[in-house]
């Protein structure tokens, strides 16, 4: 017999490797969006979610149920995430680094891989379409770059106690078993925590603008823009506040005049220079980017994600890493036109 959810079922002919993911794979995606959040990088998410299956692997042994197997791979994963952070320096973004730049025409400064930035995280990675609809939007409602970029300026602990309460409603004294502390430390350090993030949120609020339903609109613009090399049309669509940034550049521009002119001059091209898929990262809307080569193909430069408001599209992330538009469960290369694409 082998334990499940409390109960027991018969095991017969079962290995304890089969027994073990039948128990512990229905929390691999939650797991990473976890890690994600408290380390702003979905390679190093990926590392621990791996380290944390295979310290609970090693210790399956010793499980006894006086938690449940949630509570006790989320035990594991905070302990390795608190472990990575305390030799990590935080994640930041170019606005985090220094001021915009005031010259669109002039070239961006080269890509600075001695700096740790946050990176993005396609939802294709944590949620799926059987997903219950209610518990997608509160995912991807919690892992909005802004929230991420502001998780950063906190400690490890308080990272995992806010988490912990505020995003996965974890009860105060599960955060305190979880996290070896008191229930009135844990109320503690979220006070102090959820203070800080408020704060941080005045601070950039330009981040932090929640998706307005007419997200998908401005995001099919934004592609029509860059396919068409519309200026104009881009013009139209960001807000008078906008902001881009696109790291490991340091380089990031802000007010529409300036993005603007620094897209018309540099990036857009000319019509059929780029070609665009809709995604979805970090819950919002976003693009995967293609750039034409010398034969015509169309090849996964990275992707764009999107912050919508009312009055437009307010902050445009770019990475440019090819890898980011398979992680988005979408093709490398492409032709003229890309598969299923209307006539």
């Amino acid at each position: 017999m082998s334990r499940r959810g409390g109960g027991v079922v018969p095991t017969e002919d079962r290995s304890p490797n089969a027994e073990f993911a039948d128990l512990t794979q229905p929390y691999r995606r939650e797991l990473l969006a976890y890690c994600y959040r408290m380390l702003g990088s979905h390679e190093d998410a990926e590392d621990l979610v791996q380290e944390t299956y295979l310290r609970a692997w090693r210790g399956y042994d010793g499980f006894q149920e006086r938690a449940s197997v949630r509570t006790w791979l989320y035990r594991i994963a905070t302990n390795a995430c608190l472990t990575a952070l305390a030799h990590r320096s935080r994640r930041v973004l170019p606005a985090d680094l220094g001021d915009a730049s005031g010259n669109p025409y002039a070239a961006t400064d080269p890509a600075d891989n001695g700096v740790a930035w946050l990176g993005p995280l396609p939802d294709a990675l944590v949620t799926s379409p059987s997903d219950d609809p209610a518990a997608v939007a509160v995912t991807r409602d919690s892992l909005r770059l802004a929230l991420i970029a502001t998780l950063q300026h906190l400690s490890g602990r308080q990272r995992a106690v806010l988490i912990l309460r505020d995003v996965l409603d974890f009860p105060a004294a599960e955060v305190a078993e979880l996290l070896g502390t008191s229930t009135a430390a844990v109320k503690s350090t979220l006070q102090r925590a959820r203070a800080r993030v408020d704060g941080l949120a005045h601070a950039a609020a330009h981040r932090s603008e929640p998706t307005d339903p007419r997200g998908r609109a401005l995001l099919d613009e934004y592609i029509a823009a860059f396919e068409n090399a519309d200026a104009i049309l881009l013009e139209r669509i960001l807000h008078r506040d906008a902001v881009i940034e696109m790291p490991p550049s340091r380089t990031w521009f802000s007010g529409k005049r300036t993005c603007v002119a620094y897209l018309a001059n540099q990036v857009l091209g000319t019509p059929g220079t780029w070609r665009m898929l809709p995604t979805s990262v970090n819950g919002m809307p976003a693009v995967a980017a293609y750039h034409r080569d010398d034969t015509g193909t169309y090849i996964a430069f990275g992707i764009g994600v999107l912050t919508t408001g009312s009055g437009g599209i307010t902050h445009i992330a770019v990475f440019g890493d090819p890898d980011l538009v398979r992680h988005c469960g979408l093709p490398a290369t492409a032709g003229t036109r890309f598969p299923g694409a209307e006539p």
